[in-house]
């Protein structure tokens, strides 16, 4: 038996108890008996009306349960739909009040967590507006009224972290870039014009839109300042090499050459200003005071030309400014356009003419060895150097061939490319090539014949 049926049989027990008190006592004192009917009916009602207040009570408190059941089923399934979480299950024949219970604390947790979430995704739309107002991006695609599930909040958490990757990865570049784009403006002593210009060198790069048009921008503007640096660069050294060559052709004294030392290494703005004007107004001066000089020393460096580019005689009689002796300001300037063709010709078939110089030398110290080898006192040798002469002589003979295939090759292009035939000396340079080794063939023949003939004698 349950503690409340016993309590409640005690309660029972109490009331006829008392009942039976009551019936004493008007006994002892001698209440009629429709008194007595009076007084236990008012025992009654009052018993009765306290006993129907605390049903009115209970039963209250069961309709209220069943309300906050009710609810919280509701709010239960719109938390889970909203959390997108399975449908709550109950715990099965549990009585009315841990039903309330355990669904009334369900919620309560689903409410925290629905609030933690929305917290969460709110300090997250913050910071992706952040980083969209610095990047010039689209906000993530999200609605900030729905609750986001637990992927979509790590998926938006991957997102933030990439776009603040990209931010700092950005800054940095512009960082960078700007230092440059600085130096540069400074290197060509020009100040910001364009409102995109202020932007970079003169506010707070952390206020900088980093957008990919932006950073394309300081590309493209870094690139342009570059380009002209270059060719200031490139201005300044055509005006340093002519200037040195003049120093050298008017033998310039030190002293005078110290004067210009700054701008004869750098190539900043005023640098170029000032190989371009007055330095070279004051070379031009000194050259057409020693024009003599300088267009002797200009044949000079054209003799040496002509003979790295194997010219022959006809080509160089066919230069007739070289032979004459009116030395006027024409005369120089015609020696200045000669050698500088000569220049660039010799620039862009170089490695045509250092491969015929390199078969000449080589060829040249093949022939030494092979005399070398029909010296008898070769053999008094005591050092090593007869092997080594002989070791050397056989990669002669073997590359020297190769080097000829090579040069053959560009020759034909040369050829083509000049229409006109590659000559050495007055000569084709692959018929002289053939010769030589029939030559050295012939004389192989009659040294051998001169020995057979020796022996024979002998």
């Amino acid at each position: 038996m349950r503690k409340s049926e016993v309590l409640a049989a005690e309660s029972v027990a109490c009331l006829n108890k008392a009942l039976c008190h009551l019936k004493d006592i008007w006994e002892e004192i001698g209440i009629p008996e429709d008194q007595r009917l009076q007084r236990t009916n008012v025992v009654k009602n009052h018993i009765k009306g306290l006993l129907d207040m605390m049903i009115t009570e209970e039963e209250s408190l069961r309709t209220r349960l069943l309300s906050s059941i009710e609810a919280c089923h509701k709010q239960l399934d719109t938390l889970c739909l909203e959390l997108q979480l399975p449908p709550f299950e109950e715990e099965r024949g549990v009585t009315m009040l841990l039903q309330e219970k355990e669904i009334r604390t369900q919620v309560e947790v689903l409410v925290k967590e629905r609030t933690q979430r929305m917290q969460q995704l709110k300090a997250l739309t913050e910071r992706d507006q952040d980083l969209c107002d610095t990047l010039c991006s689209d906000p993530y695609a999200f609605d900030p009224n729905a609750v986001p599930s637990l992927e979509q909040l790590d998926g938006f958490r991957q997102h933030i972290a990439s776009q603040t990757a990209e931010k700092e990865r950005r800054h940095a570049e512009f960082v960078v870039i700007k230092r440059q784009i600085i130096l540069c403006m400074d290197d060509l002593d020009q100040l910001p014009e364009t409102s995109f210009e202020k932007d970079i060198v003169c506010e707070d790069q952390e206020a900088f839109c980093l957008s990919k048009d932006n950073i394309a921008s300081l590309k493209l503007l870094l690139g342009q300042l570059e380009d002209r640096k270059a060719e200031n660069q490139a201005v300044c050294e055509a005006h340093r090499e002519k200037i040195q060559e003049l120093w050298e052709r008017l033998q310039v004294p030190q002293e005078e050459r110290a004067l210009f030392s700054e701008h004869m290494v750098t190539s900043k703005k005023k640098n170029l200003d000032a190989v371009t004007l007055p330095l070279r107004v004051r070379l031009m001066e000194l050259k057409l005071l020693n024009m003599r000089n300088v267009t002797e020393a200009i044949r000079s460096e054209i003799a040496v030309l002509w003979e790295k580019c194997f010219f022959s005689s006809d080509q160089q009689q066919a230069f007739v400014p070289y032979f004459s002796d009116d030395f006027t300001e024409e005369l120089l300037g015609l020696h200045d356009a000669e050698i500088l063709r000569l220049k660039q010709h010799y620039e862009e078939h170089k490695e045509l003419f250092e491969g015929v110089h390199r078969w000449e030398e080589s060829w040249r110290l093949f022939l030494e060895l092979e005399k070398k080898a029909t010296d008898p006192s070769r053999f008094t040798n005591r050092g090593g150097n007869l092997l080594k002469e002989e070791k050397q002589k056989a990669e002669l003979h073997k590359s020297l061939p190769k080097l000829e295939k090579k040069l053959k090759a560009q020759i034909d292009v040369w050829e083509q490319e000049q229409a006109r035939e590659f000559l050495v000396n007055g000569q084709k340079f692959l018929q002289f090539v053939e010769e030589q080794w029939e030559l050295h063939r012939i004389e192989k023949a009659n040294e051998k014949l001169e020995r057979v003939k020796t022996w024979l004698l002998i």
